[in-house]
């Protein structure tokens, strides 16, 4: 493996243009471990843009840890509602109950420990550590990853788990011991502003120090395999009024794919059948007044949900599933939904349909 000779000079270098150019993010005037824990979860797999306005909400509503690890799930919910991965949010609340249980409510300062609670893989504990603390420890995300590889010309496939140990090994040879937290966060602005998937070398503060530049095969770093092709699955989703303009809504199941947020009557498409009938043959439901809505793709790690919704007022109501419930419109604005759902609502809200049958 190449290595650094100028480590302290590519310190140097990384430390100067952060402190410059750092963004000004609010999980940054901070150094509470609690809050540098969350603002982390909600970053996996989100944009930083979309983060602030939920990380800001989230900290008001649920200030402490003990707070947090008493609150109600449907509130829990409801304060996550449009991040998506919900897993993330539950796990974040068995960590933090561990923390409050077990150490005292005092995120542990080891990555030992941290590393047992729910939820923290080896990145978030090393980010916790580092931020919060100032411990000289790796947090190896996908940004890091990437600068890491042009950096130093490493080959190694990055969707493969064992590549990451090549990363993590490489930051702690580099790793500032003196400021650990302005050097990791500086290594993932880096990752998320400069050194992109296409990369602004022009503009990099390390390009001196960076092997691919200088051999040009930047655009060709970092290797990763493609991944297998993703399930489509059609579905449509229903949403339906009764006389008293009240919504049919269900609670998922506890467990799997988006647990416990609420949705309205969903099925699978089947070619060769009409909205009202692929309704009635899996619930009964008699429609009338159907009215096409949105049409979108929602994707899922490992599925995508090819939608398609409609609009439909309750024919006849004989009997409604056990699962299913009657809602207001301002209980449905309370019920915690998944982003599929509050497309739909939000597209029923602003195109004026529902107040058109009030």
């Amino acid at each position: 493996m190449h290595i650094i000779k100028q480590k302290r000079e590519f310190r140097e270098s990384l430390l100067s243009w952060y402190s410059r150019e750092k963004r000004d993010l609010p999980w940054r005037r901070t150094s509470n471990p609690y809050y540098i824990w969350v603002s982390e979860v909600m970053l996996q797999q989100t944009r930083v843009d979309t983060v602030i306005p939920y990380y800001e909400r989230f900290i008001d509503k649920f200030p402490t840890m003990e707070i947090l690890a008493d609150a109600d799930e449907n509130d829990l919910l409801k304060m996550w509602e449009g991040l998506g991965y919900y897993s993330r949010v539950r796990n974040l609340q068995a960590g933090v109950r561990e923390v409050v249980s077990t150490y005292g409510g005092e995120v542990p300062t080891n990555r030992k420990d941290i590393s047992t609670l729910k939820g923290v893989g080896p990145y978030t504990a090393g980010a916790v550590l580092s931020i919060a603390h100032g411990i000289p420890e790796h947090a190896v995300d996908g940004n890091v990853m990437r600068v890491i590889s042009r950096l130093l010309v490493i080959e190694d496939d990055i969707a493969l788990p064992r590549t990451k140990k090549i990363f993590e090994e490489v930051v702690m040879d580099l790793i500032d011991r003196e400021d650990p937290s302005s050097f990791n966060q500086g290594l993932m602005e880096l990752g998320a502003t400069i050194c992109t998937p296409k990369p602004k070398c022009l503009l990099c503060p390390v390009r001196d120090f960076c092997i691919a530049f200088h051999e040009r095969k930047q655009e060709e770093l970092p290797v990763k395999t493609k991944k297998t092709k993703m399930k489509v699955i059609p579905v449509a989703s229903f949403a339906i009024r009764n006389d008293q303009q009240q919504w049919l809504l269900r609670k998922r199941p506890a467990t799997g794919l988006l647990a416990n947020l609420w949705e309205f009557p969903m099925v699978e498409r089947m070619v060769g059948r009409t909205p009202q009938q692929m309704v009635h043959e899996q619930f009964g439901f008699e429609l009338e007044n159907l009215v096409e809505l949105l049409s979108f793709k929602h994707i899922f790690s490992h599925l995508t949900w090819d939608m398609q919704s409609f609009e439909a007022q309750l024919q006849e109501v004989g009997t409604i599933p056990e699962d299913f419930r009657f809602f207001t419109e301002k209980e449905v604005e309370g019920l915690p939904k998944p982003v599929p759902v509050l497309k739909i609502w939000e597209e029923i809200k602003q195109g004026g349909k529902y107040d058109d049958c009030k």
